[in-house]
């Protein structure tokens, strides 16, 4: 909605963590060897370490990933 391109969360106490967001852009990138647009967006995850660690928020962030690339798999 408000078009940022990065920004970091600060995490505030009761919370364990903060997911921040960016929007979604059309960038160049590089695929197979060869340049084309694609989309891409940001995402960073502030996390409170004397409740969880950072290989925690990790393997987060890549169930995350991997489900905003294959919906389908939050179906399943």
């Amino acid at each position: 909605m408000y078009d940022v391109e990065e920004f970091i969360a600060i995490v505030n106490p009761p919370e364990a963590g903060i997911l921040a967001i960016s929007s979604a852009r059309e960038i160049p990138v590089v695929e197979n060897g060869q340049i084309k647009t694609g989309w891409r967006m940001k995402a960073t995850i502030s996390v409170d370490h004397r409740v969880s660690d950072g290989a925690e928020a990790a393997q987060f962030m890549q169930a995350l990933a991997g489900f905003l690339e294959n919906p389908v798999r939050m179906l399943v």
